[in-house]
């Protein structure tokens, strides 16, 4: 599906940094993050340019491609991580930051995945994400079509037990990202800290 869905020369989810991100930025510490299910680069270039050491994961082997296209068209460096999560080991305490962008997985290994997220962040090491909740199935502008797929903040919370809340919040807002993320949406944002 994601091959498919990144074959155009357009980009899905345009060019531009989530919105959530750019506003949290300030928090996540310059140093080496981890971008989960990047897909076309947006994320990953972005906090190369306010300069981290990124690594783009995604499955999607043209989305990826796309990635590098950016990040040599914004003149920064991205690293590339052609991997499943399913599959992907996340090494201990290798992260100053995790970003999670609208990375909707099947629940046993969205668990699986954020608990890895607290093992691989270095202390202090932050994780930001922004995720549609099951709400947003009303509102009918991007995301999974399955609930399932979908968080709650009380799901998230119970997720990354261990990592400090600095912001946990379930919000409506204007999505605006490319031609699949587009008008209204119900999403969760956390941002977390490990100690």
């Amino acid at each position: 599906m994601w091959d498919k869905r990144y074959s155009t020369d357009d980009f899905a989810y345009g060019t531009e940094p989530n919105d959530f991100l750019r506003e949290s930025m300030e928090l996540l510490p310059v140093g080496d993050a981890l971008c989960l299910g990047e897909g076309e680069g947006r994320n990953a270039v972005f906090l190369a340019e306010h300069g981290h050491t990124v690594t783009a994961l995604d499955a999607s082997a043209v989305g990826l491609e796309k990635a590098k296209r950016l990040a040599v068209e914004k003149n920064v460096t991205v690293g590339i991580a052609h991997a499943d999560l399913a599959d992907y080991k996340m090494e201990p305490n290798r992260w100053d930051g995790i970003v999670s962008i609208f990375c909707h997985l099947p629940p046993s290994l969205r668990k699986k995945v954020h608990r890895d997220i607290f093992q691989s962040l270095r202390p202090n090491g932050v994780f930001i994400l922004e995720a549609y909740t099951p709400a947003q199935l009303k509102h009918g502008t991007g995301g999974p079509i399955n609930a399932a797929m979908m968080m709650s903040l009380a799901d998230l919370r119970d997720e990354l037990a261990g990592l400090e809340l600095i912001v946990g919040r379930e919000v409506t807002r204007d999505v605006n990202e490319g031609a699949f993320h587009n008008g209204s949406g119900a999403t969760v944002q956390i941002i977390a800290r490990k100690s």
